[in-house]
């Protein structure tokens, strides 16, 4: 592969929302050497920085998660009266008219790309990094550049011993897939430790379960990577990869969880491989009410911005009705008369004494499952999701999940699926839907599958990529209806082409 590099464009990233005053602050790497004269860094300090700036820049609720999440069909951020309103950031993002000057475009870029050039760096040489810290490196590394081609279709790459008066190259395609997959090979995988279920502490770093997590993740997606139509067929053969990788996790011991929602609760369990060590607060609260505020550590309420369209809400089975005991399935949730709900959050809201919850002006507070728009919306518009619970602590533990071992399973059912074993699929989806206690599929299909993992996924960062991989992503959903095809990338920022020539805007923009 030719000499590769990277472009930095290091910034302060300030989370946008009119309720959401967190600020992160990630540090621009600067490359004030010449080229040529980079001596290497201290691996283990960079690793841990590496480790942190990846949880920052997926963890938060704007930026790449905001890409991935509020762009899809499951999630928006509808404007409150003037609440929510950002200039339009969050709008755009589910409508598909952002262009190349977005803010949460920019910052992700700037992220994922940032987090590479790190990772470079202790990868190189000079750094001298074990066996053991190379492979941390590289597995983290395919995670950024996986997500940047995701994205962005292009990968620009600095090398470590490239000082700025260097010009980063530009990864097509074909090259960026193939360093993905010589940084998951079997020789990084056999150097990182093997970590199996209930180690919280130790599944916050990469182990030989989340690195075949990842090669199953890279695998099932890598013909839309190289840049083939959405919702095309892959190939077979990755297809037995994706089988083979996420055998070897059920290997290293993971497996399904009975309660649902336990598994996003501080106490380890079966499911999680891999988190990001970051609190959940913006998981818990950007969705919730400001009169929720009956929980330790919270008590100004939630900040009343994410919630979910009622076609969404409409793929699981039960009643109208989320109350408590109605019949539905478990993954979609309830909500009891005494407290807060857990999963999809609809209807009337109640506090911890049984009485109703109120607005700020005195209405019921009852979350309906219609908007009448994207903007223009009272406070209790639009069905909000929880997974991440405040009854655990209104900040949360470190701890967001980011691979877990339901997602593999349904990888491994779609590989079987696209190979045209539709038996063995569907079998494997009834499996997981029985320890979720809904009904068993009497069939299946490409919607289906689709369908599927989002009712097990929804808001766990990955919906985008899944309606792209089968085709519904230019399709349109509830408040959007823009079917450019071009959307299925975003646009490369204009300042990141302003300062680098080497790279191209992507088509349509």
């Amino acid at each position: 592969m030719k000499n590769i590099k990277l472009l930095l464009l290091g910034l302060s990233v300030v989370a946008f929302s009119c309720t959401d005053l967190e600020v992160e602050e990630l540090d621009s790497v600067v490359v004030d050497s010449p080229s040529g004269d980079f001596s290497g860094v201290d691996p283990a300090a960079n690793l841990t920085n590496a480790y942190v700036a990846t949880a920052n820049s997926l963890g938060s609720q704007d930026n790449t998660y905001a890409l991935m999440e509020v762009s899809s069909d499951a999630q928006l951020v509808p404007t409150r009266g003037t609440d929510w309103g950002d200039n339009g950031v969050w709008r755009t993002l589910h409508q598909h008219t952002w262009d190349a000057t977005h803010q949460f475009v920019l910052n992700g870029w700037n992220n994922q790309n940032s987090n590479v050039f790190t990772l470079n760096q202790i990868i190189a040489p000079e750094s001298n990094a074990s066996p053991q810290q190379l492979a941390e490196a590289k597995f983290l590394r395919a995670l950024n550049v996986m997500l940047i081609l995701d994205l962005w279709g292009q990968v620009p790459f600095r090398a470590a011993n490239d000082g700025p008066d260097v010009l980063p190259d530009v990864l097509s395609r074909e090259e960026a897939v193939a360093l993905i997959e010589e940084d998951l090979s079997n020789t990084t995988i056999e150097n990182l430790p093997d970590i199996g279920p209930g180690n919280d502490a130790e599944i916050l770093r990469a182990s030989k379960a989340s690195a075949h997590f990842l090669r199953a993740k890279f695998y099932l997606n890598k013909h839309i990577f190289l840049g083939n139509p959405s919702g095309s067929a892959p190939d077979n053969a990755d297809m037995d990869r994706v089988i083979e990788a996420v055998d070897a996790v059920t290997a290293a011991g993971f497996s399904l969880e009975e309660d649902y929602f336990e598994i996003f609760d501080p106490a380890p369990d079966n499911e999680s491989i891999f988190t990001l060590e970051r609190d959940a607060g913006g998981r818990i609260w950007n969705g919730l009410h400001y009169n929720h505020n009956e929980f330790e550590g919270n008590a100004g309420g939630g900040w009343n911005g994410f919630c979910t369209t009622a076609e969404f809400y409409a793929m699981f089975e039960g009643p109208e009705s989320n109350a408590e005991g109605s019949g539905q399935e478990l993954r979609r949730g309830y909500v009891p008369e005494d407290s807060l709900g857990f999963g999809f959050l609809v209807g009337q809201q109640y506090d911890f004494s049984g009485d109703p919850l109120t607005t700020r002006n005195g209405d019921p507070l009852v979350f309906s499952a219609e908007l009448p728009g994207l903007a223009g919306n009272g406070e209790a518009t639009g069905i909000r999701m929880l997974k991440y619970h405040p009854s655990n602590g209104g900040a949360f533990p470190n701890r967001q999940i980011l691979f877990r071992y339901a997602d593999a399973v349904l990888m491994k059912a779609e590989a079987e699926l696209w190979k045209g074993n539709t038996g063995t699929a569907l079998q494997i989806v009834n499996d997981l839907r029985e320890v979720r206690e809904a009904s068993p599929l009497t069939s299946l299909d490409a919607d289906e599958m689709l369908a599927e993992r989002g009712r097990e996924l929804y808001i766990e960062f990955w919906r985008r990529q899944d309606q792209i991989r089968f085709g519904t992503f230019t399709d349109t959903w509830s408040y959007k209806d823009n079917t450019e095809e071009f959307r299925v990338l975003f646009p490369i920022p204009n300042l990141a082409i302003s300062t680098n020539p080497n790279l191209q805007q992507n088509p349509g923009y």
